[in-house]
């Protein structure tokens, strides 16, 4: 296998505001564009042709990537005029691959952290005689997702949607957005109009007899999806529980970036990164958190599980905790902010205007 499809077009709605100046796949994690992280895996892997289907924002990704060469990778990339969801984006950059029909085309979601291993994904394929295979994983509570049981063979027998009581949780097994297609099923989807992979091309397949096949895998897996998820995978890509050979220095409690100033007693655990041309003034405190391209954090600042947006200025004392701040917002001193709270991009919050007092 020599191909993939990353699925790149999503808005990012719930990501927001991290999405409102960037698409979801090119806001950094662990210093780098999270894209980055999934290309340099696929590429590991053995492939050396990505098509990305690209939707939202979709002007920034080649200025970006350019053709692939420094990744060693030949990318190219097609627009959707219209959103056309998971399946109907797959098919519409079918015409750019290169594979016979029996050939395996990996497919991948454009918002997974995943240990996955590519290589063994594509070989169970190939050796089940599979045409569509799709990587599972077990999830603590699958209330949330929609289930895929399989038998004792790993051939896929259902797919359920969301369980409403105990009685329907039949099985643990959730779809983890990674598939491999035999080339030829890519074709039958319908073409220039919206399909979803999961909930039409999928149920369809299985209900005209097609063989498709479940490989589940227990290695680390997370969707991105969120704030609070996207904090977390960047943080584990930086203490080494996520893999990827993307990441831009060596695993450990935090990654500095080279343009970045950081005050000699200033202290980052955790996991946490300051990113190109990030500041970090004296006595400041950042613990699990992500500090975007050019975001200042003034001396005494106390900064947990939080996600600081591109040239977003923090206040010298403010403590945040479990907060977004977008892109360009200014956080004036001794403010406290906590628990899931976002400030949207540019928004300027005085000195002192925001406390929780310790027993709220």
């Amino acid at each position: 296998m020599t191909e993939a499809i990353l699925l790149v077009g999503g808005k990012g709605t719930r990501l927001r505001p991290l999405t409102v100046n960037t698409p979801k796949p090119m806001v950094h994690a662990a210093g780098v564009p999270f894209l980055t992280h999934q290309l340099a895996r696929a590429r590991a892997a053995g492939v050396d042709h990505v098509v990305m289907a690209t939707s939202y924002l979709a002007e920034v990704f080649e200025p970006y990537f350019g053709d692939g060469s420094q990744l060693g990778l030949h990318l190219e990339y097609v627009t959707e005029e219209e959103p056309l969801g998971t399946g109907g984006a797959i098919r519409n950059v079918a015409s750019r691959l290169y594979s016979r029909p029996d050939e395996p085309v990996l497919v991948f979601n454009g918002d997974i952290l995943s240990g996955l291993d590519i290589r063994a994904l594509v070989d169970q394929h190939t050796q089940a005689g599979a045409d569509v295979s799709l990587h599972l994983t077990r999830v603590t509570d699958p209330r949330a997702f929609g289930l895929v049981p399989t038998d004792g063979a790993g051939r896929v027998t259902a797919f359920l949607e969301k369980p409403q009581t105990p009685e329907e949780i039949v099985t643990d097994q959730i779809n983890a957005g990674a598939y491999v297609f035999n080339r030829s099923l890519i074709d039958t989807i319908p073409a220039g109009r919206p399909v979803s992979v999961e909930r039409e091309t999928f149920p369809g397949l299985l209900a005209a007899g097609a063989h498709l096949h479940g490989m589940v895998d227990s290695t680390y897996w997370l969707d991105l999806g969120t704030p609070q998820s996207f904090v977390r995978g960047s943080a584990d890509l930086v203490l080494g529980r996520a893999p990827s050979p993307a990441v831009p220095g060596r695993c450990g409690e935090r990654l500095i970036l080279e343009t970045a100033e950081v005050a000699g007693d200033a202290k980052l655990t955790g996991g946490s990164v300051a990113g190109a041309r990030a500041e970090v003034g004296s006595g400041a405190r950042i613990d699990g958190s992500a500090l975007l391209e050019g975001s200042v954090i003034a001396p005494g600042a106390r900064i947990r599980d939080s996600l600081i947006g591109a040239g977003a200025r923090i206040g010298a004392g403010t403590v945040l905790d479990g907060a977004v701040i977008g892109d360009g917002a200014v956080i004036g001193e001794d403010n406290e902010l906590r628990g899931g709270i976002r400030v949207w991009c540019d928004a300027r919050i005085p000195a002192g205007a925001v406390r929780f007092s310790s027993d709220s």
